[in-house]
């Protein structure tokens, strides 16, 4: 079963807004999971904490991906994609 990602209205208007595809924001995130799951990929990524307990991030350059992964429904959702300082408020 493949895994089926969505994005936030945040995450889609930003993108929008730099005029950058769909992918720019699932293949570090489809990395993450891979990761996650044990493969050994190449990816900056951490889990966090506090406010964004529960989420992952993937850093991309000095934008930042906030998102959660559902194993059980093999579902990912991109909630935040931000500059480094504005993406955890």
């Amino acid at each position: 079963m493949e895994w089926s990602l969505s994005l936030s209205g945040q995450a889609e208007k930003f993108l929008a807004r730099r005029h950058l595809s769909d992918d720019f924001a699932r293949d570090p995130v489809e990395r993450a999971i891979k990761k996650l799951l044990g493969e050994t990929v190449t990816v900056d990524m951490r889990k966090t904490s506090g406010k964004w307990e529960g989420y992952y991030r993937v850093r991309v350059g000095k934008l930042r991906i906030i998102f959660s992964a559902d194993f059980e429904t093999q579902t990912a959702y991109i909630e935040v994609i931000d500059n480094r300082g504005s993406a955890y408020r």
